[in-house]
């Protein structure tokens, strides 16, 4: 991926996190959602949407059965 110019206030968040966006953003996501994502980062849901978008960070939502499983397999490419 080539370099992204980030934001004093993307800067601010990864120092804060001691860790790059690419990594935190979808951990965050994963494990709370986009709205309290936001909110814990102290921004709105708007810019976080741009954020995900200048990182090329693909959100998508599942819909699974009763007895389905779904399978998260990461690439290692990043970074």
């Amino acid at each position: 991926m080539p370099d992204i110019k980030k934001s004093k206030k993307m800067l601010q968040v990864e120092k804060k996190y001691r860790r790059s966006l690419e990594r935190l953003l979808p951990e965050l996501i994963n494990d709370n959602g986009l709205t309290a994502t936001a909110n814990e980062l102290g921004i709105g849901k708007a810019l976080l949407g741009y954020w995900l978008l200048k990182l090329q960070i693909r959100v998508v939502r599942v819909a699974l059965g009763p007895n389905d499983k779904f399978e998260i397999i990461k690439s290692t490419e990043r970074d």
